[in-house]
């Protein structure tokens, strides 16, 4: 965490942004490891729960434009910056993000294989705001009132906005790291489909008909396509039948390990 902090706040001046971090249920040195960062507000909450972490951290938040962003993600200053400045050049209400880059050197060769696909797909390549990274600015965040109890609560905040009201920094990017292995990668997928389920019915934006014409027309993609469709498929049968089965907010467990060491 405080690597994380440090990485994303260098070359910041004094004061130049607000940082709210909420250790939501944490049982180890989250807390201690954030407060150590100057200018690091920290709130602690027993529950361990990233809706109430949110809320929480709103709660605290004093200013705006204000960006949501998971603790596992690599981001700068000058991304920050970016989303400030054009979240502030206009009163009307607006959601953006930096560009999303997924680093699979970690992973195994049908995580890289599914991810190369997912690449394409129309969900990143119009109005991409989330996965990570979002942030609004103050008519944004009228939108809605409390953070709702759902899983996707990015997906959520991007479906407040029409396609014409999200802004994807194509000069600024923030990094996740993709699942270690195809077992963490379907486990996630399936807890992203039944969060996906919480959401209004028709407000899901299920559009992939541009997909397949993009791999069809890049022989390249050929060879990773049979692995998105694992990656794909396989977690919404095992999501069909678990229909009324709990969804909770969780971590890529492969990811903490690794960075712990």
């Amino acid at each position: 965490m405080r690597r994380s902090l440090v990485r994303m706040l260098r070359g910041a001046e004094p004061g130049e942004f607000e940082v709210v971090v909420v250790a939501n249920g944490c049982q180890d040195d989250t807390a201690a490891q954030a407060a150590a960062v100057s200018g690091v507000t920290v709130v602690e909450i027993a529950e361990g729960s990233k809706i109430a972490a949110l809320n929480a951290g709103d709660e605290r938040a004093t200013v705006f434009p204000r960006a949501y962003i998971d603790a596992d993600v690599e981001l700068d200053v000058s991304a920050l910056r970016a989303l400030a400045e054009v979240l502030s050049s206009t009163p009307s209400p607006r959601a953006a993000a930096p560009t999303l880059r997924v680093d699979a050197t970690g992973s195994t060769l049908p995580v890289r294989c599914h991810t190369r696909i997912w690449a394409t797909s129309d969900y990143r390549s119009s109005g991409h705001v989330g996965s990570g990274v979002y942030a609004v600015n103050e008519a944004g965040r009228a939108r809605w009132d409390a953070f709702p109890d759902v899983v996707a609560d990015d997906r959520f905040v991007q479906l407040r906005f029409q396609p014409d009201e999200r802004m994807t920094l194509a000069d600024e990017s923030f990094t996740v790291h993709a699942p270690r292995d195809m077992r963490t990668l379907v486990r996630r997928g399936v807890r992203i489909e039944l969060g996906n389920r919480q959401l209004p019915d028709g407000a899901r934006e299920r559009n992939r008909r541009g997909l397949l014409g993009r791999v069809a027309r890049s022989p390249r993609l050929w060879p990773a396509f049979p692995f998105y469709v694992w990656g794909y498929i396989l977690p919404k049968l095992i999501a069909r039948r678990r229909p009324d089965g709990p969804v909770a907010w969780d971590r890529d467990a492969t990811l903490r390990e690794a960075a712990r060491r």
